[in-house]
């Protein structure tokens, strides 16, 4: 196969190899690598009817060097685990986790895009309820799959402002599954992601579901903003997925960019506060937003068409660890040799 490495997008490619392991009898199986991608599943599995699973999202780095660097690969297996306690079921030990993955990156390392060509190794773990069952219970037996391909900007265009619309639907429900990392809270969004790119926007902006004030995620990305004042601020709630990326970028802001970092309410009606904002994840990495379309107005914040000088900076200093350029602040990094 003959990739393009500059010119990636966001879709599935088939690598050679993936890892899957089979929980049963209380126990998980050793695993293997498979070159089969495709799930073989009972017809009565759990997940299937009652969206009894769970997924993760990560990426494999390469370095000038050659070598390849996981970022906060710990962090993936212990929010999977979050998520599989919330949904009753087995656990995936922190070990298998990280050592599945690992194995998926070193069979596929030709498929991790050269450095400097900006695209990254997408790994994708999968735990799902799978055997026989019909009822409404946890299932009988659990699979745990993790597969990759090579990808290149989550948004087209790259680093590049885009514009954003509130919907007036909920992601998420109060002391539901918004804080974990479940099919259906994606599932809920595709209709209203579909409707904001019909009107040109590049996602929906959700609001927190009780009182409809306050921003809680952009899309499939959490919220950042910096304040005129220079503060670093992303919302807090429940119901927000606890972003790895958002995390690193509070530690960031505070110990490398010397800004004070602050998980806090974000209303919608105080966007004059902030002077940049930005969408974050795995897949994303920094979106910068260039406006957000409420009911009543358009609210831009640092320009539409450039970066704003911090989220530039953050962004910088987040990719320069995760490609091996700048140092590892606290052991974010685990290096593999090829």
């Amino acid at each position: 196969m003959t990739l393009d490495w500059n010119n990636l997008g966001f879709d599935y490619i088939k690598t050679p190899f993936r890892y899957i392991s089979m929980w049963k009898d209380g126990q998980w199986d050793d695993g293997k690598l498979t070159e089969d991608n495709v799930l073989h599943l009972h017809e009565g599995s759990a997940a299937l009817h009652y969206g009894q699973q769970c997924f993760e999202g990560l990426k494999a780095y390469r370095c000038k060097d050659g070598s390849i660097n996981l970022f906060r690969v710990d962090e993936n297996a212990k929010r999977m685990n979050r998520s599989a306690k919330r949904l009753l079921m087995a656990e995936v030990p922190e070990e298998k986790f990280i050592q599945a993955v690992e194995e998926v990156v070193k069979a596929n390392e030709a498929f991790v895009p050269p450095y400097g060509s900006g695209g990254t190794l997408y790994i994708r773990p999968l735990l799902i309820g799978v055997g026989q069952g019909i009822g409404v219970h946890p299932a009988p037996e659990y699979l745990f799959t993790v597969f990759c391909m090579p990808v290149g900007a989550y948004f087209k265009g790259g680093l590049v402002p885009t514009n954003f619309i509130v919907s007036d639907y909920d992601r998420a429900a109060p002391q539901g599954t918004g804080a974990i990392k479940v099919g259906g809270n994606y599932a809920a969004s595709l209709l209203p992601g579909e409707e904001a790119k019909e009107r040109s926007f590049s996602d929906c902006i959700y609001l927190d579901p009780a009182t409809h004030t306050k921003i809680e995620e952009v899309g499939s990305a959490n919220f950042f903003g910096i304040t005129k004042d220079d503060r670093f601020v992303t919302p807090l709630s429940p119901s927000i997925l606890p972003s790895i990326t958002k995390y690193s970028l509070l530690y960031l802001a505070e110990h490398n960019l010397g800004l004070e970092a602050a998980e806090e309410d974000v209303y919608l009606d105080s966007l004059d506060q902030y002077k940049e904002a930005g969408a974050c994840g795995t897949a994303a990495v920094i979106s910068p937003i260039g406006g957000i379309q409420t009911q009543d107005e358009f609210h831009v914040f640092y320009s539409e068409t450039e970066v704003g000088p911090v989220t530039q900076k953050l962004y910088d200093e987040l990719t320069g660890i995760q490609f091996g350029d700048l140092p590892d602040p606290a052991d974010w990094i685990r290096n593999i040799t090829v």
